[in-house]
């Protein structure tokens, strides 16, 4: 259909259409995640789907929707600077939001929560398309897409301590694969996803203040480094731990332990920048 079928829809305010089967216009809208036009991605799939997702449409079918979503995950996964990038990236948009709505409402089983989690995680670490806004396309932003996921991940009911310190791994897994800069908001929203796991109060400082020294270790490795540029390869190290230090200080809704876990945090940030923060 064109895009002005939609273009009617949005103005509908997204009331879902009796002129077609409802799994006929799920396919589309589908199609439409991968699309270079962000217009028809941005636009009109994603909140399309989105917001009828919200507002319990997909209710009785979020396990195939859901199903639906991760199979988008392996699409070209692999490629770089290709197009495909988008159905991925958006794709794993939709499924947190499919994750969001079972937290709220109990829909899903939890073995298809966790394989949902497994799936996401997978193509997390294995995605080598990072860029972040393409010109003429607009925004493929897989690892900030695949931050939201786990942010939504971490809210799940079905996810308890083994699975929440297991994404705080995955976090740090995808921040330190790659020397390439993160450059388009990554950073905060790869942090924000940590606050949620943090929030659920069951991960113990004593697991967390290790895994910041893992990022911490990356962040000080200019110190020591005989490199051409030693900056770059700490730069998405540094702006984590930066990151992570204001959603501690002013975010909403701190952990329970969030005074040691800024401490723990401050300690980094000097140790990695002791010619601005040295004591």
């Amino acid at each position: 259909m064109s895009g002005r079928y939609w273009k009617q829809v949005l103005e509908r305010g997204l009331a879902v259409p009796t002129d077609r089967p409802l799994a006929e216009l799920t396919a589309e809208l589908t199609t439409l995640l991968g699309s270079p036009d962000p217009e028809l991605r941005d636009g009109v799939a994603y909140p399309t789907l989105g917001t009828w997702i919200d507002r319990g449409v997909y209710d009785e079918l979020l396990v195939g929707l859901g199903d639906g979503m991760a199979a988008g995950l392996a699409t070209g996964l692999g490629e770089s600077d290709t197009d495909t990038v988008f159905r991925r990236s958006f794709s794993v948009l939709v499924l947190a939001t499919v994750v969001e709505r079972d937290t709220s409402q109990h829909l899903v089983p939890g073995e298809k929560v966790l394989r949902w989690g497994d799936q996401i995680v997978s193509w997390f670490l294995r995605e080598r398309d990072l860029r972040g806004f393409v010109p003429g396309k607009g925004w493929a932003h897989a690892v900030a897409h695949g931050a939201d996921a786990v942010g939504s991940l971490a809210g799940s009911r079905h996810f308890g301590l083994n699975e929440l310190t297991v994404l705080l791994d995955v976090v740090a897994d995808r921040l330190l694969q790659s020397d390439q800069p993160l450059l388009y908001g990554e950073p905060d929203r790869l942090a924000h996803a940590v606050m949620g796991v943090l929030r659920r109060n069951l991960v113990p400082t004593r697991v967390v203040e290790p895994w910041i020294a893992r990022i911490a270790a990356r962040a000080n490795s200019h110190l020591t480094r005989g490199h051409v540029d030693p900056y770059r390869p700490t730069l998405n190290a540094q702006h984590f731990l930066r990151a992570l230090y204001l959603q501690l200080s002013l975010g909403p809704t701190p952990p329970a332990d969030r005074a040691d876990l800024v401490l723990v945090t401050v300690d980094a940030l000097r140790a990695s920048n002791p010619w601005t923060l040295g004591r």
